[in-house]
């Protein structure tokens, strides 16, 4: 086990929070949405207290300084060049990928997405009236890829005017190369399809693993896209409400400015902006040691696996998440899930909220404190072992 500088391991009670995963009861442990439970880096927490002490909460516009500590994170981390002009505030990617569907297509069209994938992109898209067209991805060996024939039939449907792309990809953790995202870009420009990329989870790749931008991909790439990004989720603020787009093709970003402004989601809150700027200048060593202490609990999980009859793990790259394969001891998740919950009080997320292909899954959160990992672990293989006594396994 590493190192650390800063404090995974305290348990912190969030029950009395509101917290939406902590709305459980007593006995249960959640392990299900994707938010942590870790306490944000000292440094973030600190500019939120300097903000808090001013003691007034009025209207907040958006100073340079955001702009950027999002440059010059995504230049340095990732490589790519993003300017000014690019960057559009928002309170959330799935408020920017609502607005982006309801602007960029119109009812009745399809909005292609590539499943097993992120659950509430179906919210953005059938709560507009739109569409769901569904292309799955191949699962083999352990592990997915693409379906490039169907894609491609999918993409070239004259109904369809946009996709959703989750990079990486929610919930199997997967990295798209370089090739294969330059590949799909291809192919929805060549159909007239513009691509939304939700990047939320960027920034938390296993140790020696780096994503790639959709739009550094390819010219073609960054021209017909609009990119999703965020201190949220790789820095646990997802209550703060602060994102952006990333939009180089100015048509296409006019559009992207015009929805967000529509929609009344382009205006931060009074502490929006000192979250990711903190989280972006200040931020690097926590979250890298964030990244190698979730590793530590993956790799804790997926040895368990082992040991556990019918059970493996899908192969992944990115995320905190893991994606448990249960084909080998049900072919019903829902019922497992449900069972694991009312016998052991462990909670994860069903994996067939996450559409065709996911019903004989399990996606198990990893970001939290050892001891709780532990219990995780202990309880999942308590549950299946009373689960193979009922002799359905």
């Amino acid at each position: 086990m590493g190192t650390y500088t800063y404090d995974f391991d305290t348990i912190t009670d969030r029950r009395k929070t509101w917290a939406s995963k902590w709305d459980v009861l007593e006995n249960e442990l959640p392990l299900s949405m994707a938010d942590m439970e870790f306490k944000a880096a000292p440094e973030i927490r600190e500019a939120l207290q300097t903000r808090l002490d001013n003691g007034i909460f009025g209207y907040t516009d958006i100073p340079d300084v955001w702009y950027q500590a999002y440059m010059d994170w995504w230049k340095n981390r990732h490589g790519l060049t993003i300017e000014k002009e690019y960057l559009v505030f928002c309170t959330g990617v799935i408020p920017a990928i609502s607005s982006a569907v309801r602007k960029l297509t119109t009812p009745a069209e399809n909005v292609l997405i590539q499943t097993p994938v992120y659950n509430i992109f179906y919210n953005s898209i059938l709560n507009n009236g739109r569409k769901v067209l569904e292309s799955p991805l191949i699962y083999e060996d352990g592990s997915y890829r693409i379906d490039w024939k169907d894609l491609e039939e999918k993409l070239s449907d004259p109904q369809t005017s946009l996709m959703i792309l989750c990079n990486p990809h929610n919930p199997i953790g997967k990295i798209w190369d370089k090739g294969t995202l330059s590949r799909i870009g291809e192919l929805a420009a060549e159909y007239g399809v513009t691509v939304i990329s939700d990047e939320i989870h960027c920034d938390i790749t296993d140790p020696g693993k780096e994503y790639v931008p959709f739009a550094s991909a390819s010219d073609t790439c960054a021209r017909i896209s609009v990119t999703c990004i965020a201190p949220t989720k790789c820095f646990n603020l997802a209550g703060l409400q602060t994102a952006a787009v990333m939009v180089p093709d100015p048509f296409l970003r006019h559009k992207m400015w015009r929805a967000l402004n529509t929609d009344e989601v382009a205006e931060p809150s009074a502490f929006a902006i000192d979250a990711a700027v903190a989280a972006f200048t200040k931020g690097g060593q926590w979250l890298d040691e964030m990244r190698a202490y979730t590793y530590e609990n993956r790799c804790l999980l997926r040895k368990a696996a082992e040991e556990i009859p019918g059970l493996s793990v899908v192969d992944s790259e990115a995320t905190y998440l893991l994606w448990l394969d249960i084909r080998g001891i049900t072919e019903d998740g829902d019922l497992l899930t449900r069972f694991l919950r009312e016998k052991t009080g462990l909670v994860l997320s069903r994996g067939g909220q996450y559409g065709p292909g996911g019903e004989t899954f399990l996606r198990f959160n990893t970001a939290c404190p050892k001891a709780m990992m532990e219990d995780g672990i202990s309880r999942l293989k308590r549950g299946l072992e009373l689960f193979r006594e009922t002799g359905k396994y």
